[in-house]
């Protein structure tokens, strides 16, 4: 595949987890008699993950997220010249999935993006008041467990086809614990796509939720392979895309 085709693959793949995960939050987790709450909003995350590793794992590997493609450059497992494209298609993603969310969101009566449009913070806009610090702690150490459940489950030795599954399971499990916290993003760019509709507070914090999942990706990508004993040598394909064999 040609590094465009991946790009677009990740960019729509992105889309989805945006609409799809942050669209959960904001369309249905509190929708009268019906809402499917913190429980929900966190399967819908994971699933959004698991059905694009599926659709799109062959094709780029489906990362869909900046910090992943960067804990896999660390580990080796992907070509630091193409972090550039799949980062820029990952937040163009972000920021449409956020766009039709909003398009569709603000299609009813009421409608306020000061509720916070599914955006991540901390301190004040922390879902339960958590401090920055907090907040910075449990990105990072959730991000870098997020990692090494990809890196193991994709690592050739590991059973082939299921690679989605704990990573989409993995991903319901750090939102259930993160929710709370911050939102959750362990993904800068689907902290972006909301936050740039939000703006004020939500783009003043940002920098936590691309910074702390970047370092939390990036030690999980040495970590990995000194806890596996994996070859750090050989650039090879990527998060689901190892499911496809």
């Amino acid at each position: 595949m040609s590094l465009t085709q991946r790009a677009v693959a990740e960019m729509l793949g992105t889309f989805w987890l945006v609409f799809g995960g942050c669209g959960s939050a904001v369309l249905a987790a509190a929708f009268p008699n019906v809402g499917i709450g913190l429980l929900g909003v966190s399967f819908a995350f994971g699933l959004t993950v698991m059905t694009m590793a599926y659709a799109i794992g062959h094709v780029s590997g489906c990362h869909l997220n900046p910090a992943v493609s960067v804990g896999l450059v660390v580990g080796k497992r992907f070509a630091a010249r193409e972090l550039p494209a799949y980062i820029a298609a990952q937040v163009a993603g972000a920021i449409a999935g956020a766009g039709v969310l909003y398009f569709i969101a603000s299609g009813k009566a009421g409608f306020d993006l000061s509720a916070g449009f599914a955006s991540n913070g901390y301190d004040l806009h922390s879902p339960g008041g958590y401090s920055m610090m907090a907040a910075l702690v449990a990105e990072v150490v959730l991000t870098f467990m997020f990692l090494m459940i990809i890196l193991g489950s994709t690592d050739r030795r590991a059973p082939a086809g299921f690679a989605p599954i704990p990573i989409g399971l993995g991903l319901t499990l750090i939102h259930l614990i993160g929710i709370p916290v911050t939102n959750l993003s362990v993904n800068p760019a689907r902290s972006t796509g909301p936050a740039l509709f939000v703006g004020g507070w939500a783009v003043e914090q940002l920098w936590l939720f691309w910074l702390a999942p970047i370092v939390g990706a990036a030690i999980a990508g040495i970590v990995y392979p000194i806890v596996a004993g994996e070859p750090r040598a050989e650039v090879t394909k990527t998060a689901a895309a190892a499911s496809a064999r």
